[in-house]
């Protein structure tokens, strides 16, 4: 029984198909399948019903997958507690972050943390809100970035900002003459959205929905990527929603667009560090919030006058 047999029934009880847990589990599903019969043989059972489609546990086989989940959560510890040093920071530290906030977030406190602490390995992975909780959950992250609140119990959460929603319009927007905006406005044009999944997308027509003369045909437009969003806008498209650091380089507009703030009570979002174990790597969760804090602008540090839409 090895650890690498334990992660890929694990893998194939998370996909429900081989094939697909192969891929994940980056080997071949003859390597997997093999590794995983050989487990069956030595445990005299059989783990998976291979007759159902989707594959599904049989009932020995789930108690035998939950087993494994403890065995890998306490294996990994036993690293943590190798490379663990209360004086010394060192060992690899893996961070989730959501798109929206990681292009724009990780290069402001990058350089600094790596020089401060350079035994630190830093692992990053930008994901989805959901995929960063289910990733703590299951002991695969030491920490995530996300923009709205947890209800699970074994994950904590600490806030780093409030960071101000933007609109970004184009030129030919026919807000364009107005020196603030306000909720009431978003009823007046078509607003480029990111597709479902994304946190930011929700906040977004959770905002749209504020104004009660809102209606569907005014969010029509959606896209993977907020930088695809810009360009959009870049190209005369009407406009869409952003958070401050994505256009924080730009001093009230670029040549191609025009930022427009809201009017008080600012719209925004809680960017949280979310982490699920505090017995380790406490010293450094720490330190990398710090570096974080540190870094940020001064406008991000200001809550009063912001509404949070979580």
């Amino acid at each position: 029984m090895t650890l690498t047999q334990l992660s890929y029934i694990i893998a194939v009880d998370k996909y429900r198909h081989f094939a697909t847990a192969a891929e994940k589990s980056f080997v071949t599903q003859p390597t997997l399948s093999m590794q995983i019969h050989k487990l069956e043989d030595e445990l005299g059972i059989t783990i998976f019903d291979r007759s159902k489609s989707p594959v599904i546990p049989t009932e020995v086989g789930e108690r035998i997958i939950e087993q494994a989940k403890r065995i890998l959560k306490e294996s990994k510890q036993l690293s943590d507690i190798a490379n663990f040093n209360e004086k010394d920071l060192r060992g690899k530290f893996k961070v989730g972050i959501i798109p929206t906030i990681a292009p724009y977030l990780v290069p402001l406190f990058l350089r600094s943390f790596v020089k401060k602490y350079p035994l630190v390995e830093l692992v990053f992975e930008e994901l989805l809100t959901d995929e960063v909780l289910d990733q703590l959950g299951r002991d695969q992250l030491d920490a995530g970035i996300i923009a709205t609140p947890t209800d699970q119990s074994f994950i904590y959460t600490e806030e780093l900002y409030v960071e101000p929603f933007v609109a970004y319009l184009s030129h030919g927007h026919p807000l364009i003459d107005k020196e603030r905006l306000t909720v009431e406005d978003l009823d007046r044009t078509n607003i480029w959205l990111l597709n479902e999944g994304h946190c930011f997308r929700d906040q977004a027509v959770k905002l749209c929905k504020e104004s009660e003369r809102v209606n569907q045909s005014a969010i029509e437009f959606k896209s993977g990527n907020l930088e695809t969003l810009k360009k959009l806008v870049e190209q005369n498209f009407g406009m869409t929603l952003l958070p401050w650091t994505a256009i924080s380089e730009f001093k009230g507009g670029c040549d191609n667009a025009v930022i427009k703030e809201f009017e008080d009570p600012v719209p925004s979002r809680k960017v949280r560090l979310a982490y699920g174990r505090k017995h380790l790597k406490q010293s450094i969760i720490a330190s990398f919030k710090k570096e974080i804090c540190d870094a940020i602008p001064e406008k991000l540090k200001k809550t009063e006058k912001r509404v949070v839409l979580d």
